[in-house]
This record gives C-alpha cells, sequence and structure tokens, in this order.
C-alpha cells in the first residue's frame, strides 16, 4: 500500500522483475551451458541465469579473465575513487539489518550547511571530485530541501554528486537534478517481496513498489544515471543478483541514455546487530562470482566496489570487473573534518586514506581517476 503523496509511475517493470526472477531456476544449469555462454559475444538473460549459477563456480578463472577483458575494453585502466558523506543519520525506517533502525538508541546527528562545507573542503582537499551524499531516511529531520542545499553546495567543490537517500517522487528528483545532483543511489535491498516484508517493519521503506520505481523516477526526472544494489547476505543471493541485473537492463533498454551502475555490498555488523538475522552469509567467491555476471552481461555499466569488503578483496577486483572503489571512508556522520556528530550506520573493512588507496591503484599498473565528468 503506497503511503499518501507516493507517486505512482505507469509502468510494469517491476512485473517483469519479479515473473523472470520467480521463473529462474539455478540448479537446472550444467558445464555445458556454462561453456556455451563464455563463448558468446553477446549475452542475454538466459546467460546471466547460467553466470550465476551453482554451475558456472567451477569456470570462475575463465569468467573472470573475460571480466577483464570486457572491463579493459570499455573502461581502459582507469578506476574511478569516490568517498561518501554522512550528513544525517535520523531515520524512520523500522529495518531489522540496519543500525539506523528507528528503535535504535543510537548517537543521531545532523550536519548544519556550515558544518557539510568543512566536510567538502577536507574531502576535496584530499583530490577527489566525486561525492556521495547520504542521509538517513528521514523527511522530517533531512528534508529535500535541505538536501538540495547541500547538492548547491556540494557544486563547488566537486564535478560528480551522486545522491543517496530517501526514494523521491519525480518532481523532487528534479528538483535535486536542477541544484546539481548527477546520479541517484537506491538499494532494493531483496527482491523477494515476502523476505522484504519480514526485514522493513514499519516507515515508508516498507512499501516495496514505491522503492523499486525510485531509478525510473530518477530516470524520468532527467538524472545522468542510477545505481542499483542488493544486500547480499539478505536472502538468497543468486536470485536477488538476477533481479537487480534485470531490473538494470530493463531500465537500460527504456532509457538509453540513463547511465546504469551496480553497488554489491554485503552484510556487514551493526550497531544493536542480532547474529540470528544473517542466514544467506554470501562469501567472497560468491560475491565475485556476481560482479563479474555483472560485467559480462552488462559490459558498460560502472560496478562499485564497498569499503565493507576487505583490502586484499578490493584490490583483486579492481581492475578485473570493479571500476569505482570508495576510499578515505566515515560512516557517521561527519568526521573528515571535525569530531563525528552521529553514529556509523555499520563497520567498514577497508580504512585505507585516499593517497593509499591512490598508491595501490597505481601499482597495479591502473590509472585512479578522480573525475570523468565536465560540469557545464
Amino acid at each position: 500500500m503506497y503511503y499518501k503523496n507516493m507517486e505512482q509511475i505507469n509502468s510494469d517493470m517491476l512485473e517483469q522483475v519479479l515473473n523472470l526472477t520467480k521463473g529462474y531456476d539455478y540448479n537446472i544449469y550444467t558445464e555445458n551451458d556454462v561453456q556455451k555462454t563464455l563463448n558468446k559475444e553477446i549475452l542475454d538473460i538466459e546467460d546471466l541465469k547460467i553466470l550465476l549459477s551453482p554451475a558456472a563456480t567451477d569456470f570462475l578463472n575463465l569468467i573472470a579473465h573475460k571480466a577483464q577483458y570486457e572491463t579493459r575494453k570499455h573502461f581502459g585502466s582507469s578506476i574511478s575513487l569516490f568517498t561518501p558523506l554522512y550528513i544525517s543519520n535520523y531515520c524512520e525506517n523500522q529495518c531489522t539489518y540496519c543500525g539506523y533502525n528507528c528503535k535504535n538508541n543510537i548517537h543521531r546527528g545532523k550536519l548544519t550547511i556550515e558544518e557539510i562545507e568543512k566536510e567538502f573542503k577536507a574531502i576535496s582537499q584530499t583530490g577527489l571530485e566525486d561525492i556521495l551524499i547520504l542521509t538517513g531516511e528521514s523527511r522530517t529531520a533531512s528534508s529535500v530541501e535541505y538536501i538540495g542545499e547541500a547538492v548547491k553546495l556540494a557544486k563547488k567543490y566537486f564535478s560528480s554528486i551522486s545522491i543517496e537517500i530517501y526514494p523521491l517522487n519525480t518532481d523532487e528528483y528534479k528538483y535535486l537534478c536542477q541544484c546539481g545532483a548527477d546520479f541517484v543511489c537506491v538499494y532494493q535491498e531483496t527482491y523477494n517481496k515476502d523476505r522484504y516484508k519480514q526485514l522493513h517493519l514499519a516507515g515508508p521503506k516498507s512499501v516495496f513498489e514505491y522503492r523499486f520505481y525510485a531509478q525510473e523516477r530518477a530516470a524520468l526526472a532527467g538524472m545522468r544515471g542510477v545505481s542499483l544494489g542488493i544486500l547480499f547476505g539478505l536472502d538468497d543471493f543468486r536470485k536477488d543478483a538476477f533481479s537487480t541485473a534485470v531490473h538494470a537492463y530493463l531500465l537500460q533498454q527504456k532509457y538509453p541514455d540513463l547511465k546504469i551502475g551496480f553497488s554489491v555490498p554485503r552484510l556487514r555488523p551493526y550497531i544493536h546487530e542480532h547474529k540470528e538475522q544473517n542466514p544467506h552469509y554470501v562469501n567472497e567467491k560468491q560475491l565475485f562470482q556476481a560482479l563479474c555476471a555483472y560485467r559480462l552481461f552488462m559490459p558498460f555499466s560502472d560496478i562499485t566496489i564497498s569499503t565493507r569488503e576487505r583490502a586484499g578483496f578490493r584490490d583483486n577486483v579492481i581492475g578485473v570487473c570493479a571500476t569505482k572503489i570508495s576510499a578515505g571512508v566515515k560512516t557517521s556522520v561527519g568526521g573528515h573534518k571535525d569530531d563525528a556528530k552521529g553514529d556509523e550506520q555499520f563497520e567498514i573493512s577497508d580504512s585505507r586514506t585516499v593517497a593509499e588507496i591512490v598508491d595501490t591503484i597505481k601499482q597495479k599498473g591502473l590509472y585512479p581517476v578522480f573525475s570523468n565528468h565536465i560540469r557545464l
């Protein structure tokens, strides 16, 4: 049930994704199916199913080599860098897996516009020109106007501005686009509607359908690009990874000028975590399989590797399939310039500075890119 003032658009994309996922039985595929897929130049949805299947696991080295070939063909040796800035951690949702859960007793905080500028200055001094602005999902604490002011301010320091906030209506995305936002990142978390309901107990985020159509509303609003993702570890990762890729594919077909990206975080420890809530653990090999499948299925798409992952894993996947990496990350509210004003959303595994990430990229024979966009 949509909340009041939640926009409903005329699209059947959700039904398409759910129907395709419902028909996905990843246990039916064989080694022969994988070999046939690896011999193809252009992949279709059936090939995606095969690449995400257990049968593909024994071919991971071959899949990785082909993924690296596609990455170099479309992105060269470039690895883009960015950092997130949390400007508020107030939230109105009750999500069982998140430290920002509105029922959690944590230190909440919100940056003033003056504090946001201090953070922007500190981040820009590292050389970064790509910023991701994040908030907890609270319209009350973090209004669209407040986020818009932060975006306008970011234009003084950065050439590319992404936002990861609560889903908006088309006119609101259009307003933030006019303020200077380029990209919208929204995690569906899981595409299993039953599981989604179990995980999202209350708040606007409990409306599965409204969240699903966030990227399409952003596209209609004129955003340059969108990023999709699930939280690996909440449900069956093969089906969730499949749903995400199909969602991205259908968006690309419908909006061919839209730049598509994938974000691929795994569930990490968080404040007030209950260990029994993570029965769907995803290991690094499985995550790598999904990353390579994304690259082969949608070779032009950006793939971001999160600081939730350990440094060694991140170093291995850049240049193979990932094209974008975060650096100098703080998941608390603020913390780049002064002491943090609010608790972190989750623990990170890779706390390296921007300079340390840059050195690693160069040591691998790759080229660190601070911006690939010129703002006109």
